[in-house]
């Protein structure tokens, strides 16, 4: 963890900004190797990768609905309700995100938006240590809203099935029809260009390692994509009115994530820099993923002792955080103020945790200072627009001076001609 105050801030944005530069050009030839042989080989360059990367190559790529069932028969009432909690928030808060289509009607003529949904889409839910239901949650339902007809999860496989358990109990309440236990670069090969089982799709969402997020870069364009995420991160704006362990808390609860997550606290005050340590060690020893906790707190931790609320959201807006909370005894006002964040958390009783899970809005954010331009994943990204345009004679003899000279300034005859031609 490293210190800084306002006088040698410019040190830490430095720090800061290497993030952006930790996914090598390396990764490229070995990522592409195996994209261009899943797309030769397909079912079985899958099955390949799966026991190279994985340990296991299930014989059968599809888990059937009966599957799914059977575990949400066997899953615990409780996580079942706190499911249906999600769903119903992630539902509500994502409904009103719908894109409408629009007609302008001006004399003879008429132009307008049409929208409709994208037909087939990709969900990559990362494996690994554990199963990840709520991304399943935060990208499946925004497409079901969106009107996605054919929604397609993917995900690694797992050596311990029961791991699968929580995924297909999700997979299962929403009525999922294809489910793939397909992970990493040929998860996305796959979608993208398809094999013998899996069809292509029009769209990929959803986060992955660093050759996952590499893979998604180099098919983007023969498929759309989310957005190219970055290691996870959190910003506390705090004043001290709330107590250290809560911001120790959020800390270590965002950089359990893996040793590349990152965690920064701007404050005002010295109290909380000279004691944040002792209580980091107090609730990391506690941890089960100590191990990525504490390599992260080495790398990409940072302290900023600043000198005014106004000093910590101008710093907050210019590193446009993953996550922000607003720790502050009147966080409602500072809002308004803040205009580079993925998400915000007000106030102490609002950790980062409850976005991640029942709250509702999206927690697939974007991250590494791309707050600054870009959006969290929702609805309208599973819907597209398409224009149109109607001008009948008369309109068009009006507008072909306009044309004309247009045409002329670009030495593009044809398009002159194309419009004399109706006349």
């Amino acid at each position: 963890m490293e210190f800084y105050n306002s006088e040698n801030s410019n040190e830490m944005f430095k720090a800061i900004l290497k993030r952006k530069k930790r996914q090598s050009l390396s990764l490229y030839p070995a990522v592409t190797e195996i994209i261009e042989d899943v797309i030769e080989c397909g079912d079985a360059a899958i099955r390949k990768y799966s026991l190279k990367f994985d340990g296991i190559a299930p014989t059968a790529l599809q888990i059937s609905k009966e599957m799914m069932k059977k575990a949400y028969d066997q899953a615990e009432v409780l996580y079942i309700e706190a499911l249906q909690i999600a769903i119903d928030n992630i539902t509500k808060f994502h409904t009103p995100q719908q894109l409408k289509s629009y007609e302008i009607v001006d004399g003879n003529c008429y132009m307008g938006q049409k929208v409709s949904a994208l037909n087939r889409v990709g969900i990559y839910v990362p494996g690994g240590e554990a199963a990840y239901p709520s991304t399943l949650l935060m990208n499946v339902i925004p497409a079901m809203i969106a009107g996605v007809k054919e929604i397609v999860v993917a995900t690694p496989p797992q050596k311990d099935e029961d791991k699968l358990q929580p995924l297909l109990v999700a997979a299962y309440m929403l009525d999922i029809n294809e489910f793939y236990l397909v992970g990493g670069v040929q998860a996305i090969a796959a979608l993208t260009y398809g094999t013998e089982t899996i069809k292509s799709v029009d769209k990929i969402t959803g986060p992955g390692n660093q050759y996952v997020t590499a893979a998604k870069k180099i098919v983007y364009g023969d498929v759309a994509i989310d957005m190219i995420a970055g290691p996870s991160e959190v910003l506390i704006i705090s004043d001290g009115s709330s107590p250290l362990k809560f911001i120790v808390a959020d800390f270590l609860a965002q950089l359990e994530h893996d040793a590349e997550a990152m965690a920064i606290l701007l404050t005002t005050s010295q109290n909380e820099v000279e004691n944040i340590e002792a209580e980091i060690l107090k609730q990391v020893n506690v941890l089960v993923r100590k191990d990525n906790v504490t390599k992260a707190l080495e790398k990409n931790s940072f302290i900023l002792k600043c000198n005014s609320l106004q000093e910590m959201v101008s710093i907050s807006n210019r590193i446009a955080p993953e996550h922000l909370e607003l720790l502050l005894g009147s966080a409602e006002e500072v809002i308004e103020d803040i205009t580079n964040a993925g998400a915000v958390f007000i106030g102490g009783f609002t950790p980062e945790a409850l976005g991640d899970y029942i709250a509702g809005p999206n927690h697939t954010l974007p991250t590494t200072g791309s707050a600054r331009y870009a959006s969290p994943l929702g609805t309208y990204d599973f819907q597209k627009r398409m224009n149109y345009l109607f001008y009948d004679e008369n309109e068009l003899i009006k507008a072909s001076p306009f044309i004309d000279i247009f045409t002329k300034k670009e030495r593009l005859e044809a398009h002159g001609k194309a419009v004399k031609i109706r006349l």
